[in-house]
């Protein structure tokens, strides 16, 4: 199963979309799945469901993170590649979904102020495009490993 692939299924196994997006690349994190999990769990719902930044776009940002930033945060070449390639991505997002606003994405003309997160049913997964745009978040993250490996 490819990545993209199953950020989907993690997401429809019950991850937020960070997580499903974060955890499909688990391999390259060197984190474990417990670890990656719980890093990830704040950033669902646009920010622990604030409906700001989509979490699959925060995902794909920390995938890219992790495999491309420095631990010298003095080392600002490498901060400028880093967020070059990450306003790309975002860019890559918004171009194909139109925004990387998790309220603008799900057609909401509010933000939620309810930290309650809704009950994953047949209806839930129906309305949301969520699914798809963990997918979409996923491939553009495997494009950008893809073309600096």
């Amino acid at each position: 199963m490819n990545r993209a692939d199953n950020a989907k299924e993690l997401f429809e196994n019950g991850c937020n979309c960070c997580q499903a997006v974060f955890c499909a690349f688990l391999e390259e994190t060197n984190l474990s799945k417990d670890d990656a999990l719980r890093l990830s769990a704040g950033f669902g719902g646009g920010m622990g469901r604030m409906r700001e930044v989509c979490g699959a776009v925060s995902g794909m940002i920390m995938v890219l993170s992790n495999e491309f930033a420095s631990t010298d945060p003095n080392d600002h070449e490498k901060k400028k590649e880093l967020y070059a390639l990450i306003q790309k991505a975002a860019n890559d997002f918004k171009e194909e979904n139109g925004s990387i606003i998790c309220r603008e994405l799900l057609g909401l003309s509010e933000k939620s102020s309810s930290p309650v997160p809704e009950e994953r049913t047949k209806e839930y997964y129906k309305k949301r495009p969520c699914a798809e745009l963990v997918r979409c978040a996923a491939e553009i993250a495997e494009k950008y490993l893809g073309e600096n490996e």
